[in-house]
């Protein structure tokens, strides 16, 4: 029996292959009292989910009540459904222009760069064309 998308528990996935990834989501962990379950993507049905393997290599992704958030939209929405105002609205706030420019550029700075951020490692750098 399949489950529908929209009844499926959120999900945070992230590249397990990368120490700084895997270090940030353990960090998460620890701050953010509504923290999803969360997977490496070398360990989850991707297909299942409607993403490849080429989007999770990419960036961190997302899904909640169906819906499919990808790098700082997946940040955003992950504070968006925190218990805590303050998280909430700092979620909100990364959806709205000019802050939401500035959060995918420092998304996509991260992740280019993550292989040289504390806790990153050779195995943490972005594959070509990723």
């Amino acid at each position: 029996m399949t489950v529908p998308a929209s009844a499926r528990p959120p999900l945070l996935i992230f590249d397990g292959d990368c120490a700084f990834c895997t270090t940030s989501v353990n960090t998460m962990k620890r701050l953010l009292p509504g923290m999803p379950a969360s997977a490496p993507y070398q360990w989850t049905d991707l297909a299942s989910l409607a993403l490849t393997t080429k989007d999770a290599q990419s960036r961190v992704w997302l899904i909640v009540d169906g819906h499919q958030f990808g790098g700082a939209a997946a940040v955003s929405a992950l504070l968006r459904h925190q218990p805590n105002a303050a998280w909430r609205a700092l979620g909100w706030l990364g959806t709205v222009p000019p802050w939401s420019w500035a959060a995918e550029g420092g998304y996509r700075f991260v992740a280019r760069y993550r292989h040289r951020l504390p806790g990153g490692t050779p195995a943490c750098r972005m594959k070509p064309g990723a």
